[in-house]
């Protein structure tokens, strides 16, 4: 069975306040949205992802489309961006429809979806409600409320995509949901085992809530780089990806950018996928004279291809000279291009030595990097 997951991100979600509706705010190192996305990326069952956006929110489209997610923009109401997400499906059998809102979804609650599936129409996750049930006016309580058989809803909510897609053609009025779309259509929908991690964000302190739980499952690594060229013949420096006029240059079998080779050793230690040397060997006649963000831009895709988030970087240079002050505002943006990350996760400072030891007597350039790297 090829399963598909739709990812409804079109609400504007007011309650939960901020400047941005909730799925685009930061969540720790991320985006609400990035974490949803990330749980349906990383489960292994799931075929493709498709997300459905506000109009006002295409110009994210870019970024998920190059991670081979299809967007689609959404409709007036929750149902019409849920019909225009199931016609934006690649093919497939069924489609498991989440709430871009709902962060810590796990790989287990996915699972019992997939597995019902198989034996059902439509399966959904939800909790049992166990605490007491109160009706109430004004402030007080009117009369209590049987709880026997009643359920939290959860989602994804999974179905088989034909029967889903005709439900929603036929669906009339205000759904609070597919499950309710589905019923009316006659379809079956079992309930699975929800989690009461899996929250859905709709007051501003759901964003504190939400980031104890991922801070759980988080895979949190930090790399150190360090790096020394000397100098030699020439006419500039490269330094973070800024060619600086020197009278000398800097010495390497590559470009020999010390700034840039410290990061990426730097990712490379947070991944323990040993150095440059391990990956682009100085034995190897290709790699002379290359430029060094060829070396960056590997570690950075090898990480994400790992699924982590390069969440920052610190670069130090070390030299008497040439002053790297004057250059460091070009210096980050050139690295965060690079990382494909925000300029603001981008540290670029420099430093000397007091004029002691080989940086302080002019002989070379030392640097030294910290990169910090998420897996939720």
């Amino acid at each position: 069975m090829r399963v598909c997951a739709l990812i409804v991100a079109a609400g504007r979600g007011t309650r939960a306040g901020g400047s941005r509706p909730k799925q685009w705010q930061a969540l720790g190192p991320q985006r609400v949205i990035d974490y949803t996305l990330a749980a349906f990326e990383a489960h292994p069952d799931i075929a493709s992802i498709a997300v459905v956006l506000h109009s006002d929110d295409m110009h994210e489209a870019a970024d998920f489309e190059a991670r081979g997610i299809s967007v689609t923009a959404g409709g007036a109401g929750r149902s019409d961006s849920v019909r225009a997400g199931l016609a934006a499906l690649p093919d497939c059998d069924a489609v498991l429809i989440h709430d871009a809102a709902r962060p810590c979804v796990s790989g287990a609650v996915i699972d019992g979806v997939i597995a019902a599936l198989t034996h059902h129409e439509g399966a959904a996750p939800g909790l049992p409600v166990t605490d007491a049930l109160w009706t109430g006016a004004q402030g007080e309580v009117t009369g209590t409320q049987d709880r026997s058989g009643l359920f939290s809803a959860q989602t994804p909510q999974g179905f088989r995509r034909d029967a889903i897609i005709a439900a929603h053609e036929r669906y009339v009025g205000i759904a609070a949901d597919d499950v309710a779309v589905a019923r009316a259509s006659g379809i079956n929908v079992a309930i699975t085992a929800g989690d009461p991690d899996n929250i859905k964000i709709t007051a501003p302190d759901d964003f504190v809530r939400a980031a104890r739980i991922l801070e759980k499952t988080m895979d949190i690594r930090t790399g150190n780089g360090f790096d020394v060229h000397a100098f030699g013949p020439g006419d500039h420096v490269m330094l973070c990806g800024v060619k600086i006029p020197h009278d000398q240059g800097l010495v390497g079998h590559s470009d020999a950018d010390v700034g840039l080779h410290t990061i990426t050793d730097a990712i490379y230690g947070a991944l323990a996928e040993g150095d440059i040397g391990t990956h682009f060997p100085p034995s190897d006649p290709q790699w002379k004279g290359a430029e060094s963000h060829i070396f960056l831009r590997h570690a950075a895709e090898l990480a994400r291809s790992q699924g982590f988030a390069l969440t920052h970087v610190d670069c130090t240079l070390i030299c008497e000279f040439p002053k790297v002050g004057p250059h460091a505002a070009a210096m980050r943006p050139a690295v965060a291009e690079m990382l494909g990350i925000e300029v603001e996760r981008v540290s670029v400072k420099a430093t000397t030595s007091e004029r002691l030891g080989f940086t302080g007597r002019g002989e070379g350039i030392a640097c030294i990097a910290t990169a910090t790297l998420v897996k939720s």
